[in-house]
């Protein structure tokens, strides 16, 4: 494989594994992993911290937006952990990010211009060097629309329920994984159908449905694409 490097944005659907992906993608290349869906996430966190959602679960947009300017998001590598860790004004918050309770928020908080617009700014600050691998809702077509290799993600909401009730289950929480299918579908829905950014598919990338498909055999899939893209 060439040693040119390049920028892999990994597009798709929520529960797809597609932070699972991209983080075995960076190991295998050596490139820098950014999740920029932490972002989002460890954003909708600090809202719930501060009394941005009402009783009814409901999002104070303009308090959040007034707030951009407090909220400092970055990434360490936890070696004891062999993990990427998100880092929400100094504290870690990998795990509080990645409950129902956030997941259930994340959309809405998504799709404020405001947000988007910060977030995409840090993203492409961070992509200026290559070498890295970026996964999101909008990272082929907004962050990165140049990438050299975009990739879009999908799977049967079915099976990516089961993916994500297991990955709840195996961290202790109690879920019912009706309720889990009914989040992932309704972020879906939200996810395409929101004013600013919808999630699509960029023309030019390649998709990737990994249903029944184990993470190495990915692997596979995406270095016999790669290999054919640098080089050219």
């Amino acid at each position: 494989m060439s040693n040119r490097k390049v920028v892999i944005a990994v597009d798709g659907y929520s529960s797809c594994g597609k932070s699972t992906f991209a983080k075995a993608i960076a190991k295998r290349l050596g490139y820098a992993y950014i999740d920029s869906g932490a972002m989002y996430r460890a954003t909708t966190l600090y809202g719930l911290q501060n009394g941005m959602f009402d009783a009814n679960g409901v999002l104070n947009a303009q308090k959040l937006i007034a707030a951009l300017p407090l909220i400092n998001i970055t990434f360490r590598f936890n070696g004891e952990k062999q993990r990427n860790e998100t880092f929400l004004n100094g504290v870690c918050v990998e795990d509080e990010i990645r409950t129902i309770a956030v997941a259930d928020k994340v959309s809405h908080v998504a799709e404020i211009g405001e947000v988007r617009e910060q977030m995409v700014l840090l993203q492409q600050q961070m992509g200026k060097e290559k070498g890295i691998v970026m996964d999101g809702r909008d990272i082929g077509t907004v962050v990165f629309p140049d990438a050299e290799f975009k990739i879009f993600m999908t799977a049967d909401p079915a099976i990516r329920a089961q993916r994500r009730y297991d990955e709840l289950k195996a961290k202790g929480e109690e879920v019912d994984i009706n309720e889990v299918e009914e989040n992932i579908r309704k972020r879906d829905y939200i996810d395409e159908n929101r004013e600013v950014s919808p999630l699509r598919r960029a023309n030019d990338a390649h998709i990737l449905d990994n249903s029944h498909m184990t993470v190495e055999e990915q692997m596979v899939w995406v270095e016999e694409h790669l290999n054919r893209i640098v080089s050219n």
